[in-house]
């Protein structure tokens, strides 16, 4: 049988004397008056969490809290229950809100942190990230309490990105306020997201922007200023290895001597490297953040071994000069192809390399067109078959692909020869059936 209680007067309360030990009265419903030995009367309420769990919350002083009131907050927090809302949760929230932590920079700063925290961005994305925000968004929203903040505000925000031509920090503030808001609902700050509706109002097109690259019939022109030029050693070396591998600039200026395996002719461009201290964005591997294989032909096997002469000794192929730890500037190819006359924002440019032997591969009428996109890296847009690419998919096609190129440019030295007519001599020759093996012809 359920102890029946009798409610509290304000006369009970108020002639209450402390004892030797601490004790409670009881006015029902879970509220009580606590009553210290040291004279002091705490109101507290308890109640049961979903869970089944007790919860016990400090309401205030008697007097300071009078009997009226407290049995006030009491209907107040039983109202919240049978709601399915935890009083002391609630509470916390509210005390949040009535500070600067329930603004919109201090929740996306929260965010940022805990973000960070699982490890999905490299160190150098995340620098990025926040720097984004403090620079294009704190100053129009930051301010702006959490629960206070609508979807013309975000929208203000974009369109002043918009405005600037920033068309991925565009899109990339877009899917993180969306992260953002997700963020504060997990933490029951907010109950809506104004930021959901937003992947419906701004269709972003990124303009694609294309790289210059010489026509190939100029090739004997490149190789044979290449072979004159006389700035530092490394740097044309650089030049020619990109040449010939056609790989991204992050991927082949940071590249480390423990990627490449000499016995079996391969480059394995890790997802990750390691950041060296005081180098940034030096963690940067393979562009698309899967391990990348680039076979080696002979002539950058030679290449690389020319390089060891310079860089053998460190654990970087291309140092920066006078500094071994450090990286070869981003620019080394692009500043070599300007000393030798080339305009690298019309004529030809380092990343423009990739385009001339995607088109040289194409023409040969000798490889896949699976295989020349595997070459070059770029990401399988469907995501099943992603799942089920594996790194060395058309590796043996790919070996035979690279090789190629390495002799295709061997005999554009002198003059040049298409790259079909070069094909046609080749299997004139009977080159094709041992020298370009596996071809899947």
């Amino acid at each position: 049988m359920a102890k029946h209680i009798t409610p509290l007067t304000d006369s009970k309360c108020s002639s209450a004397k402390p004892l030797d030990k601490d004790y409670s009265l009881y006015d029902g419903n879970g509220l009580i008056l606590f009553v210290r030995k040291s004279s002091k009367k705490v109101w507290r309420y308890k109640y049961k969490k979903a869970n089944g769990k007790d919860g016990l919350m400090t309401l205030g002083n008697f007097p300071s809290l009078t009997l009226k009131q407290a049995r006030d907050k009491r209907r107040e927090y039983e109202k919240l229950i049978a709601q399915n809302i935890d009083p002391i949760e609630y509470e916390a929230i509210q005390k949040v809100k009535k500070s600067n932590a329930f603004s919109f920079e201090s929740v996306a700063r929260d965010w940022h942190g805990e973000y960070t925290k699982t490890g999905q961005w490299v160190e150098h994305t995340s620098i990025k990230a926040l720097r984004v925000l403090e620079t294009y968004v704190f100053p129009l929203i930051g301010q702006i309490a959490i629960d206070e903040v609508k979807s013309k505000d975000l929208v203000t925000v974009l369109r002043s990105i918009e405005e600037k031509g920033l068309s991925e920090v565009l899109k990339k503030t877009r899917q993180r306020f969306n992260a953002i808001f997700a963020y504060a609902i997990s933490r029951g700050l907010i109950e809506e997201n104004p930021a959901y509706f937003l992947k419906d109002v701004f269709v972003l097109t990124k303009k694609v922007k294309h790289y210059p690259q010489l026509p190939l019939e100029r090739l004997p022109e490149l190789l044979q200023k290449l072979k004159g030029d006389n700035g530092y050693p490394l740097t044309r070396l650089c030049t020619a290895f990109t040449l010939h591998v056609f790989a991204r600039s992050s991927e082949i200026r940071f590249a480390r001597w423990t990627e490449f395996d000499f016995k079996s002719c391969i480059w394995t461009i890790p997802p990750v490297r390691e950041l060296i201290e005081g180098q940034r964005f030096s963690d940067r591997g393979a562009k698309m953040k899967t391990e990348h294989l680039i076979p080696l032909s002979p002539q950058v096997i030679s290449i690389l071994k020319e390089i060891q002469a310079y860089s053998g000794m460190t654990k970087n192929v291309f140092p920066k000069n006078g500094d071994p730890q450090g990286f070869i500037c981003d620019k080394v190819v692009n500043d070599t192809l300007r000393r030798i006359g080339y305009d690298t924002e019309k004529d030809v440019c380092g990343h423009g390399f990739r385009g001339m032997a995607c088109s040289a591969l194409v023409q040969s009428t000798l490889f896949q067109k699976e295989a020349v996109e595997k070459q070059m890296s770029h990401q399988e847009r469907d995501q099943v078959r992603l799942a089920y690419t594996h790194r060395a998919e058309y590796l043996e096609e790919r070996k035979a692909m690279l090789n190629w190129w390495s002799d295709y440019l061997e005999a554009n030295q002198e003059g040049y020869i298409s790259p079909y007519d070069f094909t046609q001599q080749l299997l004139q020759n009977d080159v094709i059936n041992f020298k370009y093996a596996k071809l899947g012809k």
